[in-house]
């Protein structure tokens, strides 16, 4: 029966990792369907953002209350699941608690009381949240954009994390063997008394039922994470290694534009020259982003990382004076329409079949778009350094280069720039007209 228990275990370890594997390689496919991009440059500033602000949490903590609970959660939760270790040589061997056979009883009894008391810790912090989201009802979490689903994914992780929680402390509380030693049950001894008065046995049956629950959950939480937005619990550290450490408001010049401007500069070149014979054309490439395939794969790679806190939204002057705009939204749209063609190519053996939709206009309107004031308020207020800016950007380019779609406002301006040299709609003779008045 004992072998039985090891096979089952084993199978349902296989199967979960197997599971994840799958959804990572496909979660891999996805970003790298976005433009290739140099990221390469500035490693040891990179490794730096990587350990602050990804494991060090320092933007996180910007905001003292909510950043001091995410960082108990997630010190705690990464914490407690090194305990995961044992559990699974537990599982596959056959053992019981093989730490004690490793450990002197003091060292494990040390790490069992931290994983205990940070249990508590990250219960408590997670009932807070809850009451944060649900009772309090903090407005960035109650946007437009927080449909039934992304409200109700926030939810089901607090819950996740509080039964696991509860199944450790009570696995700790119901092992006669582990209460007997008094060492380590700094937490569950006071839990101990309250299955006090049952059978020998019916103790080993919730201690073994609350540890099989235990694993399963891990296990089940490990594969609900591509389907939630706490995948940033695995791509925080990615996403803010490959971070923009360009300044903020910088824009980035397009080679094609770039070498079109060297050519008519260059004397020396014939720009109305015909194309050799027998050479063929080069195709101009695409200006701006309509599509997520026409985004970088760093971005695509925002998208997936994206917490939605609304931390970036709740920051934007453009939300916050009733415009459409949310960047948080655009960040959730890129990675809808991302997941959409991403099922697309599944459906159609490895290959994208033109569905008749794209970024702009089926998921992020031109409203959207032409509301942002490009203040990078959005990416200066991200914990995780994502930047929805620019996303919006090259769409805004997409739309003025490859569709002239600008507003009335801007085309009038890039027109008197062009014909006075100024953004006004004065000849250049008359521009100092004003110092006489």
């Amino acid at each position: 029966m004992n072998y039985l228990s090891n096979i089952i275990f084993a199978i349902i370890l296989i199967v979960g990792i197997g599971y994840f594997a799958k959804n990572v390689k496909k979660l891999f496919r996805n970003i790298k369907l976005g433009q290739d991009t140099d990221v390469s440059d500035n490693k040891s500033q990179r490794w730096k953002n990587m350990a602050m602000i990804a494991l060090g949490q320092s933007k996180m903590v910007r905001r003292p209350i909510s950043g001091f609970l995410h960082v108990v959660v997630y010190v705690g939760f990464i914490i407690i699941n090194i305990e995961v270790l044992e559990i699974i040589i537990d599982g596959l061997f056959g053992t019981h608690r093989i730490g004690l056979k490793i450990l002197p009883i003091s060292v494990y009894g040390f790490l069992i009381g931290t994983f205990e008391v940070l249990a508590v810790l990250v219960f408590i912090s997670v009932i807070i949240f809850w009451v944060r989201r649900n009772i309090l009802k903090l407005a960035r979490f109650w946007k437009s954009e927080m449909t039934s689903w992304p409200k109700n994914d926030g939810n089901f992780i607090l819950y996740f994390e509080m039964v696991l929680m509860t199944l450790f402390l009570v696995m700790n509380a119901t092992d006669l063997d582990f209460q007997a030693m008094n060492s380590g049950n700094v937490i569950s001894q006071y839990i101990a008394p309250w299955f006090s008065g049952l059978s020998e046995s019916t103790l080993h049956f919730i201690e073994r039922g609350a540890w099989w629950l235990h694993i399963v959950g891990i296990l089940i939480f490990l594969n609900y994470l591509y389907f939630s937005k706490h995948l940033h619990i695995l791509l925080a550290f990615p996403n803010t290694f490959y971070g923009n450490l360009k300044p903020k408001g910088q824009f980035n010049n397009l080679e094609a534009v770039t070498n079109e401007v060297k050519m008519m500069m260059d004397p020396n070149i014939d720009p109305f020259a015909a194309t050799p014979e027998g050479a063929e054309e080069e195709v101009p490439a695409k200006f701006g982003a309509s599509d997520v395939q026409d985004l970088n794969w760093v971005q695509l790679l925002n998208a997936y990382t994206c917490t939605e806190c609304g931390r970036c939204t709740s920051e934007c002057p453009a939300n916050q004076t009733g415009k459409k705009l949310s960047p948080r939204k655009i960040m959730m749209d890129t990675r809808d329409r991302l997941e959409e063609v991403g099922k697309n190519i599944d459906a159609n053996k490895g290959e994208f079949k033109d569905d008749g939709k794209q970024l702009l206009d089926d998921y992020i309107t031109k409203e959207e778009l032409w509301a942002c004031t490009s203040c990078n308020a959005c990416v200066e207020a991200c914990p995780v350094s994502i930047d929805p800016l620019s996303i919006i950007l090259e769409m805004r380019r997409y739309l003025v280069m490859e569709q002239s779609a600008a507003p009335v406002e801007l085309n009038n301006m890039m027109t008197n720039i062009e014909n006075n040299g100024a953004p006004w709609p004065y000849n250049q003779m008359d521009r100092l007209n004003w110092k006489n008045e």
